[in-house]
Order: structure tokens, then C-alpha cells, then sequence
């Protein structure tokens, strides 16, 4: 409930009512309701207001300090393994190995601490986005004020350059244009007028408002605050991002998983195995309970963390130098498992440089090529090239274009072109540029005289310009519907021709549906004088033409489009432009489906309709950033994997809630950025396909890590588990067994992490978001992994202690038994199923032929170095023993290929079966 006053006017709530339809209001209630004047309010009012309203910004939100955000990165099971394998570790006497697997969890936390600690300033960055300072009118006089001591009632003066600082009803404006594509994603400016709209108008609708953050570009205005702080439309968007939550990805959930599961597997077996120790075997507890120790510390990888944590590393550097720069190390891997991509229009699939791409004569309609603010391209007519000087009908249209105009184009000192100006201005520059018009010589021959500036009022502008052998001429811009009203004649070849009004609405219907602004040209033979008034371009005008006018697609992001497609990922396109300019750029884009689906649609639908509205359509036209952020719910909702690209502040709510926030580095807001798990360095769509294939390529080497590291853990804990069945003494020792799993991990499991993408990683389908991280598949191939390497281990143990070995002895050679294994089967798992019986199979990654020679070098210190010997048990062993061993070991080699083989075949025959009977 609003409060009331003595006099019965409502009070308006802490900071504004944002609630109130102030756009559908005429100035005189706006001014009434808030109890000001045009003269603003007395300084005594002011300060008052300010007490009851608070400070013009918005509040930071509850943050955890560094300590405790460092803390909880050790809040996951698999770290609490990880610790207690420290804890047995020192227990065991092994000081190094228990500071190893230590330091193995505060690297960990460390990244995830620096990568991720960053969230909390998406809100900073969009409270930094309110102006220092304003000008306003209190007691009647003009004064600058800082802009967090505006309040509502406050009367704000706005001039081309300035912010907005708090959301306005406007009461006067001259010309006033503002730029609100970080708002309403709108690529044109907004005309802002004072005349109220519909309630409902939606947000870009509203031409009597202008919001906190927005920039004028053009024109004055006065008007009245209505809402500050945490009640602007900015404030929503801040409250929208900090009440949004940050999803964990998948492969977070799936570690976890597996880390739950493997805890109860490994308490279970110590457990089973330390009561059929006594019970069964009647070994001393004290024999026993070290014999459970050693497959608890067998069945830990401890080194499989830090190489998922390497993993990610390596594809987030791969990525970025592909201009993809990652925010969120998690992030990389959940690229490869994106479904839909969430794309924002303007800046993102468009170059967000408004391009003149239609020029339309009585003669015919050219397409003209080229896009951006490069003054350079050709004009065709029916397929034909056209050479502007020998068209002077086309040249008319230029010099109007290039006379009639405010913006400024010119070159660049670092290269390019620096532009000044209404984007609508610039293009049309670029038009006159690319027909041969050289800007300053033209000014010169056809000097400015006099001008009506453009006002949304009469929507049009007119220059007057002397003529270099002649009195002068108008020249005049605008739109199509105002300029056909002030023309009785239309330019031709040879001769002006009466006005064919029927022919040119034709034309606006089709420059409308291609989703093209139209802009009309005329011109006016004129005396002498040296001025222009509004009567005199009230008729009698010649129209030269029409302009389509687009924001254009990027030229690589159609097939960025595609090639998404034929990786089973599906684009949509969500912007705040209008329905028929999405359409337009859908289409172009390749994006299918039926009609736009349009924000007050989504208004007006319950949650459960946005579901199949999600599915339905690719296109989303009019939308708010409530809306944005319902769609990226609604997606995931059905179970899709999102990544939302945008880069203004109206996108970071629904960038910070989609899987993966991807924000553009150019030309985005710092809190897009902030918000974002990845940046875009070249604001480049197509960066995005190769950012899912790094993806891609990142989560297959997790998958390939994990079923190398596995089966060695599977080995190890089987091999303890044998001994203890067979009564024998343990193959291998705790300590021993610590040496495994570390060094086979930070050499022979690290190398995959290196590995390149498979050549059709684009050419599958996304996986499943709900698929296991250990599919069927992989259970299988760690298991009979395993099952080699406990036979193979655990047969030479038997052969060395049948034969006489001594104990030492037969434990290094089961130790360099395992190793070997590990070697030959690290060959094996640089393709999950595919064959590496070829040179790029064996010899493509230089990382693994580097770490086989590293763990050999590591394996003849661990068994001939006396310090090594007396630190893990070990003893020199024959040169026949290592014949042996390595002909042994080989054999796992040979089998996995063949496994591999008759998988291919399986699947093969498969395939078929069900071609057949579809």
C-alpha cells in the first residue's frame, strides 16, 4: 500500500514507485503525483526526499569473505578422500606423498578460488554504471549534483553525451534520441517524444521515458525523476542478476557423483576385506588392518583431480587462443555439452553497424553490397553492375544522403573508420562514400545554408544547400509516410514524373517484410534566400527514393549457424528488436520455425506454455530481461544445456543463470562480462563452434583420463584384494602403491590431457546431459582393463616367489609389471573406440611418447637407486625379468585393440539392423 499525504496524494515507496505506469501519464499528473514543478524542487525538499528514499544507487548485495569462498572449495567429497589419503599417508610414515596429495587439493581450491571468486562482480559492474554527476533544476536554478543524491520529483536537464541517471518521464525534448540497446537490445536509437503510450507498452515502446544507464546520442530533453536506485529499470535487472543462481555443471555434479560412490565402494571392501582377514585367513589385526589401509590407498586416485583440473586448464588456454576467453575453469568442459545457444541479435549475429542494403528509384531497386561503416561497394540493378556516375538519378540520392546529415565518418589514425553520430546517419554517409562522394569536397561545392533538425514530432530533417551553378536546393530525410505527404512529383531518368503513390506503398511493404527501416529522400529547387522555414517544405517536393536500412548479419555467422546445426545444437535468437527485423535476420541466418514469438506473448504465458514455446520457435522478438531469463528456465527446464550470448547489462541475469554465460569482449558491458563464464575477444559468433569443439574435445579427455587412471586404481585394489583371498603376502605396499598412482598420474594420465579433437567430434550429436559420467561402456572397459592388469601383476608376483624370489624382488616386479601395463594400454586410450594401429595412433601425441620416456626414467631410479630401494622396499631386478615382463604386458595392448575391433563391428551390424527395419 502507497502511503498518503495530508493532501491525499500517494507517496510513492522507498526509492520511487517503479510499479506505476508513469509513461501512460501526461507530464501534468507525472509532475502532480511526485508534487514538483518545472522549477524542480526547493534544495529543503530535496534533502528530505533523500533521507526518505535513500541514496540514487543500488545496493551491493551479501557477500561471503575470501576466507570462507576458499574454504568451500573443500567442501566436496572427493577432496574429503583426497584429505584422508593424506591423513593415512602421514600415518604411514610418508611425509613426501602426504604433502603431495595435500598440495594436490589447496592447487585445486586455488583455481577454483581465482576462476570462480569473481561472480559477485557482475553486480558491481552494473552499479558502476550510473553517472557521477547530474544537472538539475531545484528552487528554479540549474546546479550539478552528484548523481546518487537525485530523488524522485527532481527535475534533470539532458544534453547529447550524457547518461542517464535515473529513470525520467520526460517533460520538454528537442530531438532527443537515446541509445538503449544495453536495455531493450533495440540496434536503433530510440526517438524520444512526450506524448504518453499504452500502459502495457513494453519497454522500447515507451518514448516518453528515459532509463538510469542509457546514453544520449543526440538532442536535449528535461525530465522528471521517477524512480532511482534499486527501483529504476536498472535496479531490476540488478535485483533480477543477484537473485539469480549460478548452476553447477554437470561434470561438477557427475564428480561428485562418482566421489559418492566411490567412498561407499572403498568403506565397503576395506571393511569386507578386514573381516575375512580375521575371520577366514586369522591374520593379525595389525597385518589385517594395514592390508585394508593399502586398498583403501589403492582404490583413491589421488592424482585424478588434478589431471581433470589440468584438463580444463589446457582447453581453457587452447580456447583462448581462439578468441574465447574463460571466466569459470568448469565451463570448458560444459561447452562440449551444450544443446542450445541462446543468442542475443544486435553485436552478436549483426556487426551492430546500421548498412544501407536497398536503394529504391522510380528506375529500379539496387542492392547495394558491402556491409559496415567501410564507405566501399558496388551498387547492381537486375543482377547488373552500376557505376554510380553514369546513373545521376543514383548520385542524387547519394549527395542527399551525404547533405541531409549530421553524423561524421572519417578515417581512423590506428585504421579503420572513427564515426560520430546517429548510426542511421553514418550509413547513410557510408552510401554516398561507397557511390563515389567525396565528403568534403561536396560540402564545399554544396555548402550548408540553413537546417530543420530531425524531431519526432514531424520526423523528418532538411537541409537548405547552395548549388554551385544555381540558386539551391532542399534536401530532405525521413520518414516514408511524412516525406510521400510533402511530394506531388517523383525524380526519373530524363524527367520528374507525378507522384505514383500506389508504387511507393508497395515499396514500403516490401522494404518492411525483408525486416529493413525505410527512409525517404526528397529534393526542392529553391531561390536564394538563406533561410528554411517548415512552410516551405510543407509541398511541392520531388521525391528521389527509398533506402533499406539493416543492421546486417555477420558474414561468418550464418555458417557458425550451420555448423552448429550438424552438430545437433540449436541456435535462437533472442533480442529486443522488433518482430519483423528478427524475422528478417532469422531468415538470413538460416533459423527456422514459425512466426516470432514476441515479449507481451510471454507475458501473458504461464510457465508451462513457455516450455513448448521454447520448442516451438527459434526466434523471440520484444523481450524484457525477465523474459530472457524465463526463456534460459524454461530451456533447461526441458532438460537442455544453455549458453546465452549477450552484451548488455539486460543480459547478464539470464548470462549468469544459463549454463554458459557468453559475453562479448568488444563491445560488451563489463557486466555482461562479469556475469559471463566465457568473453568473446572478437565479439565473433563463429568463435563459439570452435569453443564447443574445444568443449567437446575437453570432456572426451576427462572421459579418456578417467578410464586410463581408473583401471589402475581397479588393478591395485584387486591385487590387494587377491592377496588377502589367497593368503599370501601383499604383491605390492602401501608406499609402493602411493608411487603408482602418483607418478603415473602426473606423467602417463596427464598426457591425454593434450590430446586433439577427433576428426568428427562436429559431426555427433551433443551427449546426453543426463548420461553418466561412467557409462555402460566405460564400466565395461575399466573392468576388463582391470581384470588384465590383476592377472598379469599378481601371475609374475606368483612366478618370482614360486621360482625363489626373494620378496623384495618379486614386489618391484610387480610394480614395473603395472607400470608397463599402464604404458602400453596409454596407447590404447588416446581413442575410446576407435583403432590407433597407425602412425598418428601411435606417434600424434608427442606428450604421450614424452611421458613413457619420463616413467621409464622414474622406473629405473625407483628400482637401482639405493635411496629408492630403502624408501619403498625395492630391489635390483635381472635384465631377463624385464624380457619377461615387457612381453607380458604387451598382451593388454593387443587385447583392447581387438576389444576396440569387435565393438566397431558390433555397432556396425547394429546400425544396419535398425536401417532395415526403419
Amino acid at each position: 500500500m502507497k502511503e498518503e499525504n495530508a493532501e491525499g496524494h500517494r507517496r510513492p515507496k522507498k526509492g520511487g514507485d517503479s510499479r506505476e505506469h508513469w509513461w501512460a501519464l501526461d507530464a501534468g499528473d507525472v509532475m502532480a503525483r511526485l508534487e514538483s514543478s518545472l522549477g524542480g524542487l526547493t534544495p529543503e525538499e530535496a534533502v528530505a526526499r533523500l533521507e526518505r528514499f535513500g541514496p540514487n544507487r543500488l545496493p551491493p548485495p551479501p557477500r561471503k569473505g575470501p576466507i570462507i569462498r576458499f574454504l568451500l572449495h573443500f567442501h566436496n567429497l572427493l577432496i574429503y578422500v583426497l584429505l584422508v589419503s593424506a591423513v593415512v599417508t602421514f600415518l604411514l610414515g610418508d611425509w613426501f606423498d602426504a604433502l603431495v596429495i595435500l598440495g594436490v587439493t589447496i592447487i585445486n581450491a586455488l583455481i577454483g578460488f581465482i576462476q570462480e571468486g569473481k561472480a559477485e562482480k557482475a553486480v558491481d559492474a552494473i552499479r558502476n554504471i550510473l553517472t557521477q554527476e547530474a544537472t538539475v533544476l531545484r528552487g528554479g536554478k540549474r546546479q550539478i549534483v552528484p548523481a546518487e543524491d537525485l530523488v524522485p520529483g527532481d527535475v534533470v536537464l539532458l544534453i547529447s553525451g550524457d547518461k542517464v541517471p535515473a529513470d525520467l518521464r520526460l517533460l520538454k525534448t528537442r530531438d532527443l534520441r537515446i541509445e538503449e540497446a544495453a536495455l531493450t537490445g533495440e540496434s536503433v536509437t530510440a526517438e524520444k517524444r512526450t506524448d504518453p503510450v499504452a500502459p502495457k507498452a513494453p519497454l522500447g515502446d515507451r518514448y516518453g521515458m528515459a532509463y538510469s544507464g542509457t546514453l544520449v546520442v543526440y538532442g536535449q530533453a528535461t525530465g522528471i525523476v521517477t524512480s532511482t536506485g534499486e527501483t529504476t529499470e536498472l535496479g531490476k535487472v540488478n535485483a533480477l542478476l543477484s537473485g539469480v543462481q549460478t548452476l553447477t555443471t554437470r561434470l561438477t555434479e557427475q564428480i561428485n557423483e562418482f566421489s559418492q560412490w566411490l567412498t561407499v565402494a572403498i568403506l565397503v571392501l576395506a571393511v569386507a576385506t578386514l573381516v575375512f582377514g580375521l575371520v577366514v585367513r586369522d591374520y593379525s589385526f595389525g597385518a589385517i588392518f594395514l592390508a585394508s589401509v593399502a586398498l583403501a590407498v589403492a582404490a583413491i586416485p589421488e592424482g585424478l583431480p588434478a589431471i581433470i583440473t589440468i584438463t580444463l586448464a589446457l582447453g581453457m588456454q587452447r580456447m583462448a587462443r581462439r578468441s574465447a576467453i574463460i571466466r569459470r575453469l568448469p565451463a570448458v568442459e560444459t561447452l562440449g555439452s551444450v544443446t542450445v545457444i541462446c543468442t542475443d541479435k544486435t553485436g552478436t549475429l549483426t556487426r551492430n553497424e546500421m548498412t544501407v542494403t536497398t536503394v529504391i528509384t522510380r528506375e529500379g531497386t539496387y542492392a547495394v553490397e558491402g556491409v559496415g561503416y567501410e564507405p566501399r561497394g558496388d551498387f547492381n540493378l537486375d543482377g547488373r553492375k552500376i557505376v554510380p556516375d553514369e546513373d545521376p538519378l543514383l548520385t542524387d540520392m547519394a549527395r542527399a544522403a551525404l547533405l541531409c546529415n549530421e553524423g561524421v565518418l572519417r578515417p581512423a589514425e590506428e585504421g579503420g573508420w572513427e564515426t560520430q553520430g546517429d548510426p542511421t546517419d553514418i550509413a547513410l554517409l557510408t552510401l554516398a562514400g561507397k557511390a563515389g562522394l567525396d565528403f568534403n569536397r561536396t560540402g564545399r561545392e554544396y555548402p550548408r545554408l540553413d537546417v530543420i533538425p530531425f524531431e519526432s514530432d514531424h520526423k523528418f530533417m532538411a537541409t537548405l544547400n547552395s548549388v554551385p551553378k544555381g540558386a539551391g536546393v532542399v534536401y530532405l530525410k525521413g520518414a516514408p509516410e511524412r516525406v510521400l505527404e510533402r511530394c506531388d512529383r517523383q525524380a526519373a531518368a530524363g524527367s520528374d514524373l507525378p507522384l505514383d503513390i500506389p508504387f511507393w506503398r508497395e515499396k514500403i511493404e516490401e522494404i518492411a517484410r525483408r525486416g529493413e527501416r525505410t527512409l525517404a529522400l526528397a529534393r526542392l529547387s529553391f531561390d536564394e534566400r538563406k533561410e528554411l522555414s517548415f512552410e516551405d517544405v510543407q509541398g511541392g517536393l520531388t521525391l528521389l527514393g527509398f533506402l533499406g536500412i539493416i543492421d546486417p548479419p555477420r558474414e561468418e555467422a550464418s555458417a557458425s549457424v550451420a555448423q552448429c546445426r550438424d552438430a545437433g545444437i540449436r541456435v535462437k535468437m533472442i533480442t529486443g528488436d522488433h518482430a519483423l527485423t528478427a524475422a528478417a535476420i532469422g531468415e538470413r541466418m538460416g533459423l527456422g520455425g514459425p512466426e516470432p514469438v514476441t515479449g507481451e506473448e510471454l507475458s501473458e504465458a504461464e510457465e508451462g506454455d513457455i516450455r513448448l514455446l521454447v520448442q516451438r520457435s527459434d526466434i523471440f522478438a520484444r523481450v524484457s530481461p525477465e523474459h530472457k531469463l524465463r526463456l534460459v528456465q524454461a530451456l533447461q527446464s526441458n532438460g537442455e544445456v544453455v549458453a546465452m550470448t549477450g552484451d548488455g547489462v539486460n543480459d547478464a541475469p539470464a548470462l549468469k543463470r544459463a549454463d554458459v554465460g557468453i559475453a562479448m569482449g568488444l563491445k560488451g558491458t563489463e557486466a555482461a562480462k562479469e556475469a559471463a563464464e566465457m568473453v568473446l575477444a572478437d565479439d565473433n559468433f563463429a568463435t563459439i563452434a570452435h569453443a564447443v569443439e574445444e568443449g567437446r574435445a575437453v570432456y572426451d579427455n576427462v572421459k579418456k583420463a578417467l578410464a586410463f587412471v581408473l583401471p589402475t586404481n581397479g588393478a591395485l585394489a584387486g591385487i590387494v584384494i587377491t592377496g588377502v583371498l589367497a593368503g599370501e603376502a601383499l604383491p605390492i605396499t602401501a608406499l609402493q602403491i602411493l608411487w603408482i598412482n602418483m607418478v603415473s598420474a602426473v606423467t602417463l594420465g596427464l598426457a591425454l590431457a593434450f590430446e586433439p579433437p577427433e576428426s568428427e567430434v562436429m559431426r555427433r550429436p551433443p551427449r546426453d546431459p543426463q548420461e553418466a559420467l561412467l557409462t555402460p561402456f566405460m564400466i565395461w572397459r575399466i573392468g576388463f582393463t582391470s581384470l588384465i592388469m590383476v592377472i598379469g601383476t599378481f601371475g609374475l608376483f606368483l612366478w618370482d616367489t614360486i621360482h625363489g624370489a626373494p620378496l623384495e624382488i618379486a614386489r618391484t616386479t610387480a610394480v614395473n609389471t603395472l607400470i608397463f601395463f599402464q604404458i602400453f594400454y596409454l596407447l590404447n586410450a588416446r581413442y575410446m573406440k576407435a583403432s590407433v594401429l597407425n602412425l598418428k595412433g601411435i606417434t600424434g601425441n608427442r606428450y604421450v611418447l614424452g611421458s613413457i620416456a619420463l616413467i621409464l626414467i622414474l622406473q629405473v631410479l625407483f628400482t637401482y637407486v639405493p635411496i629408492m630401494q630403502r624408501l619403498f622396499g625395492t630391489a635390483a631386478i635381472p635384465a631377463e625379468e624385464w624380457l619377461r615382463l615387457i612381453a607380458f604386458t604387451f598382451s593388454i595392448f593387443i587385447l583392447v585393440e581387438l576389444e576396440k575391433l569387435l565393438f566397431r563391428i558390433w555397432e556396425r551390424r547394429r546400425r544396419m539392423g535398425e536401417a532395415l527395419r526403419h
